[in-house]
């Protein structure tokens, strides 16, 4: 831990306990304010250390992050965790005063998430639907279930198998930081979940139980992240779209512009998303524009019409 902090270690104790941080996260955040803390003790600013940096300070410190080339994305990592830290300093009564207040960040162009059409997803789950046996009834519930709800890949592959019965029609999803959530469920999706269940036990060693819907044979007891992905671009093969376009964090940003497209307000595909902030949901923003101008060309009294 750097010398002249501190405050560091009680603030990623913290962000693990009362957030619920995950183990990364918190080393993330580690790493990031050591580094900070090491500008600090190098003389380049007035502040001995991270403790006890001013406005000017820190303003020094992303000005040099810049300068070495780092890009914005990243700068804006390292300002996110400075900041969150000064928080927790003023809040605990420890600084009485926030210097991070008026420091911006570099502006980030967020690229447009990649998405598949509507007729392409439809596509893949015709695709899906046509694979025999206990293997493509499981991608059949797999695909179904990610389109109906949007979720993360790890919430997915990680649903216990109390998650989805044909009584309940929404899940309750834990997601990032233990955070919970409800998300509706489609018709198909719990059709394709009921015939799944049929050949579930395929999936797991004879005479041996599991507590996941998506069960396997490997360490993790239930179907990886990476395996799922796989069997997408095989997937994507068979139905003639480019692999590389296909995975399941596309059919996650398909799930939300569709919904979008389609009149959703954007604060309930936040909440289905399970998005901490409505600023990360509007990358989405690209599917209501389009949608508003449609409808201003459409209904407006004066579209269309010329002097």
């Amino acid at each position: 831990m750097p010398e002249h902090s501190r405050y560091l270690e009680t603030f990623l104790e913290m962000m693990a306990v009362e957030r619920g941080a995950a183990p990364k996260t918190i080393e993330g955040y580690g790493r990031d304010l050591a580094d900070v803390n090491a500008f600090m003790a190098t003389g380049a600013a007035k502040a001995s250390g991270l403790d006890d940096a001013s406005t000017e300070d820190i303003r020094a410190y992303i000005a040099s992050l810049s300068a070495a080339g780092l890009a914005a994305s990243t700068v804006s990592r390292r300002l996110s965790a400075i900041k969150q830290f000064f928080r927790f300093l003023y809040a605990e009564g420890l600084r009485t005063d926030d210097p991070t207040i008026t420091v911006d960040g570099p502006r980030i162009r967020r690229p447009l998430p990649k998405y598949l059409s509507e007729e392409e997803v439809a596509l893949l789950l015709a695709k899906a639907h046509e694979a025999k046996g206990p293997e493509g009834k499981r991608l059949v519930a797999l695909l179904e279930v990610l389109y109906a709800t949007g979720l993360r890949v790890s919430e997915l592959v990680g649903l216990p198998l109390s998650a989805v019965t044909r009584d309940v029609r929404f899940l309750i999803v834990r997601g990032k930081g233990g955070k919970e959530r409800i998300v509706p469920v489609s018709d198909p999706a719990l059709e394709a979940v009921a015939n799944y269940r049929d050949v579930r036990l395929y999936f797991i060693p004879e005479g041996a139980d599991s507590p996941w819907l998506f069960p396997s044979r490997g360490k993790s007891g239930h179907l990886t992240d990476r395996r799922f992905a796989q069997l997408l671009k095989k997937l994507a093969i068979m139905a003639e779209i480019k692999p590389s376009r296909v995975s399941p964090h596309v059919l996650r940003h398909a799930f939300a512009s569709h919904l979008l497209a389609h009149g959703a307000d954007l604060r309930a595909v936040q909440q289905m998303l399970g998005h901490a902030d409505i600023s990360t949901t509007q990358i989405y923003t690209h599917v209501l524009e389009s949608r508003l101008k449609a409808l201003v060309e459409n209904h407006h009294p004066l579209a269309g019409k010329t002097a």
